[in-house]
């Protein structure tokens, strides 16, 4: 904060209300703004990505691809669903062709880890008489699980 000396040049008395006008700029509130600005700047230069700016055509959009997989799920006790609904080994052909059309060429299948092989194999020999792939669905192990069993 600056102040004024009250005259010292002209000699005269100073009155209690008179304050005087001063002309010269007080430079210490700004050289602190701009310490924190230049401050402020170097600190957000280094998050800014830089790159190069490319301005891309705009299409129509295409709506998301919500395609219903073939996903034939067993349970333990042997019972075969086709995307939840339940279905006979018999009918598997042709209800996988009816609902998904005939350019389908694999199903997922997903089966209770209780299942016993012989019911799981006549399951993928009637899926292989359909001339369709077979995918396995498979969780992951987890580290735990395999350290619990060592």
């Amino acid at each position: 904060m600056a102040f004024s000396t009250g005259g010292l040049g002209n000699m005269r008395p100073r009155r209690r209300g008179d304050l005087g006008v001063m002309s010269e700029i007080n430079v210490v509130p700004l050289v602190d703004v701009v310490l924190v600005l230049l401050i402020i700047f170097m600190l957000t230069a280094q998050v800014m990505e830089f790159g190069l700016e490319i301005d891309v055509p705009k299409v129509n959009q295409e709506r998301a691809s919500a395609q219903e997989l073939p996903v034939i799920s067993m349970t333990a006790q042997g019972l075969v669903y086709l995307n939840e609904r339940e279905l006979k080994l018999v009918d598997l052909k042709d209800e996988v062709l009816r609902r998904f059309g005939p350019q389908t060429k694999a199903v997922y299948v997903r089966a209770d880890k209780n299942v016993t092989w012989d019911v799981l194999a006549q399951l993928v020999s009637a899926i292989g008489e359909a001339k369709l792939e077979v995918r396995l669905v498979t969780k992951p192990q987890d580290l735990a699980d395999l350290s619990r069993r060592r």
